[in-house]
């Protein structure tokens, strides 16, 4: 029933985004009033009409819509710019529109709209993927995984991911691009922690798939799955007492006016992928299929410069907020560490692979 459920929500969706398209396409496919994203998307126009999403002939224009919860001030909506910009001076016929602040929905329904074989796409980590079916997929997302950034791209370079990506593509679901550093996450609440033990017994909002829900779980905390625009409503209201991201998105979405307790834990080191329709990027000509791919990875770089540069100013505006931030010792770190081994004793849990953890470590070259 749960699956019929979100499978006609998918159906709905997909009607919603031609419907969105449609309107917007009267007035020259820059989100009906000529804006930067914050209402409708921005395009570079569709040339060919008809329904954007899907390959045409004629030489009509194919457009990808790129919905995201991230805010276009973002880093990583700064380079979903690029990216579009990128794509553009390909002159391929392929294009992108952008959909910030969950305009075009949540990931989940996205997702769920991709499998459809629908032109759309969005940000989305092997949390999620686990949650679609390809189970291996979800450690990447386990806590304290990952020591340093190089561990990261070392490992999307490996065989072992690169049988995720086919995976997960017999699933229905294609990986455009996995170079995207979306940014060490952090714990923001609204009660002091110092060490993992004050995390026992709060609500701590993570995205809503098993993996994070139950990475925060082994640390003592109860894991809340919501989605990230309701956030800020529900540390105001204390239906949760604290939240989990990058500094960029918890000072994005305005988290620091409700929430005043930041620990620099780094539990995870994100990584993140650009993912569409496997039906949909296999409908693309070879050239669109490259242009598509090759931007989408130097659009990384740039947004990944960003991100570098941007940590020390979000820190310090959430100083400037009147954020009491705690920086962690080692031996506090070691805490957490420790507590978080017990994520990768539930292999069974999760339905991993024997030995997943050990296999993905030698993949790092560990």
């Amino acid at each position: 029933m749960k699956k019929n459920l979100k499978k006609m929500a998918a159906v709905l969706l997909s009607g919603a985004l031609v419907l969105s398209l449609a309107a917007c396409g009267g007035n020259g496919g820059n989100g009906g009033n000529g804006g930067n994203g914050s209402n409708g998307g921005t395009s570079s126009g569709n040339a060919g009409g008809g329904n954007p999403s899907t390959p045409s002939g004629g030489g009509a224009s194919v457009t990808l819509q790129v919905g995201f919860e991230n805010s276009s001030s973002e880093p990583f909506g700064q380079g979903m710019a690029k990216w579009q910009e990128l794509l553009a001076a390909e002159n391929c016929g392929l294009e992108i529109s952008l959909y910030p602040d969950s305009q075009l929905g949540d990931k989940s329904s996205l997702i769920d709209s991709m499998t459809l074989g629908e032109g759309v796409c969005t940000l989305a980590d092997g949390a999620f993927y686990a949650d679609y079916g390809v189970n291996d997929f979800g450690i990447v997302f386990g806590p304290f995984l990952f020591d340093e950034w190089d561990d990261c791209w070392t490992l999307i370079e490996s065989d072992w991911y690169k049988a995720q990506c086919d995976a997960l593509e017999q699933k229905g679901l294609h990986i455009i691009a996995s170079n995207w550093m979306y940014g060490a996450r952090h714990t923001l609440t609204t009660k002091p922690v110092n060490t993992v033990d004050d995390l026992y017994g709060l609500k701590i909002r993570v995205p809503t798939n098993q993996i994070q829900t139950q990475g925060f779980e082994v640390l003592g905390a109860t894991g809340t799955g919501m989605p990230l625009g309701d956030v800020y409503t529900a540390l105001s209201t204390g239906n949760i007492d604290g939240a989990e991201n990058p500094l960029a998105t918890l000072y994005g979405r305005s988290l620091q006016e409700v929430a005043k307790y930041l620990i620099l834990d780094g539990h995870v080191l994100n990584f993140t992928t650009l993912v569409c329709s496997a039906d949909w990027y296999n409908s693309l000509t070879p050239e669109q299929q490259t242009a598509l791919t090759e931007t989408c990875k130097a659009a990384a770089e740039y947004n990944n410069g960003l991100v570098k540069e941007a940590d020390g100013d979000y820190l310090q505006k959430m100083k400037d907020a009147g954020v009491t931030v705690v920086e962690p010792s080692d031996e506090v770190l070691a805490g957490f560490r420790e507590k978080a081994q017990a994520f990768y004793d539930m292999g069974s849990t999760f339905g991993w692979s024997d030995g997943l953890y050990d296999t993905v470590k030698a993949a790092m070259g560990k």
